[in-house]
């Protein structure tokens, strides 16, 4: 069976590569945007892949959350001010963190973690390998070990400069958004509803905090009544995890089935009414008929989830990545040389 996922994942990776170049992705007519390749670190570091799955696999076998939080820090990053780490940079005299934003702030995860990739990239290829390419290989390889697609990832980003407390604060969807708020904030992106739907599926693995969805179970339309789309067993179990007052950072799984394995097992607890957040269950109840459509497609075939997925992933690296001339490569991903 293991061989076969694998020879199923090795397929959907070549496909993804033949057919991205043929669609194109934001950013440029061809498949990766202009300047990024994924061949970017072969003579200049060439062990920088193997060091970071290292890294990660340590990682996650001492925590299982760190994969989602890894895929999530690679998305909170990119729809801020593009894929540059802006996300990575600490307080200072000159920048105001995004880790201080409403959607970062007790909530963002792994920064420990990426740090430990960079140290030991910088022993073996000093100042080569951007924090902001460290954060896309680090979100592409903790899928792998969940057990999702692999995907050659375009590299050759640097780093941003500054980071953008507003624009952390604006950008990133809510858990409360509706299905119209998604569609406008991918959009304003590149991305599209395929993109919004596919991403959204790497809720497969992860947790979120009680106050998160808190408004689902106890006032969702500001008359102090659930969302009654949350099929009602559910709805039970959740309020026991998260009460009226208090207990904000108390966690449920994105995926209460299997919360620790990349598969399409969030796509049908969406369709079972028994998605987490309102931001997941309006891609079902949302009255968007594209978006229902893709999520029953993506619940009925997880090959076609994992095809998309990583091409979404890929789309996703490409929002407005600084290359060439730009930015910098970050000796310390957390503050600016």
């Amino acid at each position: 069976m293991g061989f076969l996922k694998l020879t199923i994942s090795s397929l959907i990776a070549l496909v993804l590569i033949s057919c991205s170049i043929a669609e194109g992705f934001p950013g440029s007519g061809f498949g990766y945007y202009s300047g990024l390749t994924p061949e970017f670190y072969q003579y200049s570091c060439p062990q920088a892949n193997e060091i970071i799955m290292s890294v990660l696999e340590n990682a996650i076998a001492e925590d299982s959350r760190m994969a989602a939080s890894l895929l999530r820090l690679h998305f909170h990053d990119c729809f801020v001010l593009g894929c540059d780490a802006s996300v990575l940079l600490d307080d200072s005299s000159t920048i105001v963190s995004e880790k201080n934003s409403g959607p970062n702030k007790n909530s963002l995860r792994g920064f420990e973690v990426i740090d430990e990739i960079k140290a030991k990239l910088e022993q073996v290829c000093p100042h080569t390998v951007s924090c902001a390419d460290i954060l896309a290989l680090a979100a592409r390889d903790s899928t792998v070990l969940s057990g999702g697609p692999h995907w050659e990832v375009p590299l050759g980003r640097r780093d941003s400069r500054v980071a953008s407390l507003s624009k952390s604060n604006t950008n990133i969807p809510a858990p409360n958004s509706t299905i119209q708020a998604l569609i406008t904030q991918f959009k304003r992106q590149g991305l599209g509803l395929e993109d919004l739907v596919a991403l959204s599926g790497g809720h497969t693995i992860g947790v979120a905090r009680c106050v998160t969805f808190r408004q689902r179970l106890y006032n969702q339309n500001g008359n102090n009544q659930p969302d009654v789309t949350l099929e009602r067993n559910y709805y039970n179990d959740l309020k026991t995890v998260c009460p009226q007052n208090g207990g904000d950072n108390n966690i449920s799984p994105l995926d209460l089935s299997t919360p620790v394995r990349f598969d399409n097992r969030y796509f049908k607890l969406l369709l079972w009414g028994k998605g987490l957040l309102n931001s997941d269950e309006v891609l079902v109840t949302g009255d968007v008929k594209q978006t229902a459509d893709l999520v029953r497609r993506y619940a009925e075939d997880g090959s076609l989830f994992f095809f998309q997925f990583a091409k979404s992933m890929v789309r996703m690296g490409n929002i407005s990545p600084l290359v060439g001339a730009n930015g910098e490569v970050r000796k310390d991903c957390r503050k600016i040389n």
